[in-house]
């Protein structure tokens, strides 16, 4: 016989022995309730009675239609030592539902529908001795939904359909930690963890430690890239404003946390800007659709960044894109042609005093292309590769001749069309290119057999840019697209690929460029058309 027959059977008791007898007060039995002196039990009633007399110790409603339990709704019931509500229509329990009861021992809730129950359900109730929930239909329980029952002995879980995954991680450690006395609680899913029980299982370090990724800071600057570099422990970041006519510099301030305006490079429609630092040059190259490219250099007596190199760019008559590398101790940068009749072009970094010369100059051009979109300098091999990506063929890639000190055309990357980004990263030692693809889907492509070949394809109806980045041990992409809302993919470790995450909101994003900084991990994203935003990367326990 459970507890609560046992209490049952004892009220029938008591109202056998004192039916007859009224109480001192002038108290009418509600109707569908049957009344002793110290006992009212209701049956197929729709409310609870609002006030009983103070000498009433047990209520119980069975097989009713209540719904509802309102905060504070048993206040006036100070002396109630046993609240049975079973066999009702519960669906919630909600917060401070039971105040002012200091001697209830004994509260059943019973065979009804509830599926939520709020944290601070049980408040207050440090008397509490038994409480059984059995047969609801609940999936999870608030973190420290029991934290103020101090003298309870006897809890019933019994008959729900409890999840055993993430958000009951707080059950499953305080199972293990109770000196109450605990029903078995079995497991209702996920499908390998069926009819385990939930004390049983074990709990492995970090199961359900996750990231998100939430606003930290928008920026009232519309940007076509931003470009994060380090400089005398402090963080910045270069973007190219076209609509401004500059390339913004911004400062990571520690104090405020967030970006704060460091300088104005003005120009005419800014459409790319880059940082490099050799020996003592901070360099920011500046690329322009009119007047020309330069390169400007910090200069520490103003505390500015002031012209430095007018570029040569005879043959570039729409630059694109600007890729920074070092190969064999040398400096170079290639900007990316994207017009029709340009050509991309290498420039090397000579350092010459005496002839003076001393910035970037032509180095070599490449194959003329048409309508170049992205450049990206990658290493495999011991050896060095420039890849081009176009929106009218295939993206090619050029390998670095040691022997002429040259790159020369190797092949083609076959089966990608109209890319209009291309970024290099590598997981677990494997590398990857992530191709950004306007039209249909964008790709992921792996380094094997020496030849890039497709793993991954991502719905990506006009997106421009997919961007790898990492975290600690996580690889994300960011896949932006000018038609809906960023998608934040994950790393996969078990399928190697990346699966759908997080959804972000930037308007026409161009370009997102992590940054850590103050032991934070932040994503910087400019839009082309709106505010530029900063998202924080955060760890969340999926177990509170």
């Amino acid at each position: 016989m459970t507890s609560t027959q046992r209490w049952l059977l004892a009220s029938v008791a008591l109202l056998c022995v004192y039916g007859a007898v009224e109480s001192k007060r002038n108290y009418k039995c509600p109707s569908g309730c049957s009344c002793t002196k110290e006992t009212v039990i209701c049956v197929n009633t729709l409310q609870i009675p609002r006030t009983i007399p103070n000498e009433i110790n047990s209520l119980s409603m069975v097989n009713g239609s209540i719904s509802e339990l309102t905060e504070g709704m048993f206040s006036l019931m100070p002396s109630l030592q046993l609240l049975l509500l079973n066999a009702n229509s519960l669906t919630t329990i909600k917060d401070d539902v039971f105040p002012g009861l200091p001697h209830l021992e004994y509260l059943f809730i019973e065979g009804n529908k509830i599926e939520v129950i709020t944290k601070n359900a049980f408040r207050g109730l440090r008397g509490l001795t038994h409480l059984s929930l059995a047969n609801n239909k609940m999936k999870f329980l608030p973190r420290d939904l029991f934290f103020d029952l101090d003298s309870l002995l006897e809890l019933d879980l019994r008959g729900n359909s409890f999840q055993c995954i993430c958000e009951n991680k707080w059950l499953m450690m305080w199972l293990k930690n109770t000196n109450a006395t605990v029903s078995d609680v079995f497991c209702a899913g996920p499908g390998d963890m069926k009819g385990k029980r939930l004390n049983d299982l074990p709990i492995p370090p970090g199961e359900c430690i996750s990231t998100d990724f939430v606003r930290h800071q928008s920026i009232p600057i519309q940007s076509m890239s931003a470009d994060i570099f380090a400089f005398k422990e402090d963080i910045y970041v270069a973007m190219a404003a076209p609509n401004y006519n500059s390339c913004v510099v911004m400062e990571w301030d520690h104090i405020e946390m967030n970006f704060r305006k460091f300088d104005n490079i003005t120009g005419k429609s800014v459409v790319g800007c880059k940082s490099v630092l050799i020996d003592d040059h901070v360099l920011i190259i500046v690329t322009q659709l009119f007047g020309g490219s330069h390169i400007y250099k910090f200069d520490n007596r103003q505390n500015k960044y002031t012209k430095f190199q007018t570029i040569e760019v005879f043959n570039i008559s729409k630059p694109n894109d600007i890729e920074v590398f070092q190969m064999d101790g040398e400096w170079y940068f290639v900007i990316v042609d994207s017009s029709k009749a340009g050509l991309s072009t290498l420039y090397k970094w000579t350092d010459q005093p005496d002839r003076n010369e001393t910035g970037f100059y032509t180095y070599q051009f490449l194959h003329e292309w048409f309508r170049d979109t992205d450049a990206e300098f990658v290493e495999l091999d011991r050896k060095s590769y420039l890849i081009l990506t176009s929106r009218s063929q295939s993206p090619v890639i050029y390998l670095w001749n040691k022997s002429t000190l040259k790159f020369i055309f190797h092949r083609e990357i076959t089966n990608v069309d109209d890319v209009v980004a291309v970024k290099a990263f590598r997981v677990e030692d494997e590398l990857y290119l992530a191709m950004t693809c306007y039209i249909g889907d964008s790709k992921v492509l792996k380094w094997t057999n020496k030849q890039f070949t497709e793993v991954q394809a991502l719905p990506s109806r006009g997106a421009m840019i997919l961007q790898p980045f990492t975290f600690t041990d996580k690889h994300y992409l960011a896949l932006g697209s000018d038609y809906s809302f960023t998608q934040i993919y994950l790393w996969d470790v078990e399928t190697k690929t990346f699966h759908k995450f997080k959804d972000i909101y930037v308007q026409s994003p161009r370009s997102f460029t992590a940054v850590t900084t103050d032991r934070r991990n932040f994503i910087f994203s400019s839009s082309f058309k709106g505010k530029s935003m900063v998202f924080e990367n955060i760890i969340v326990d999926l177990s509170l």
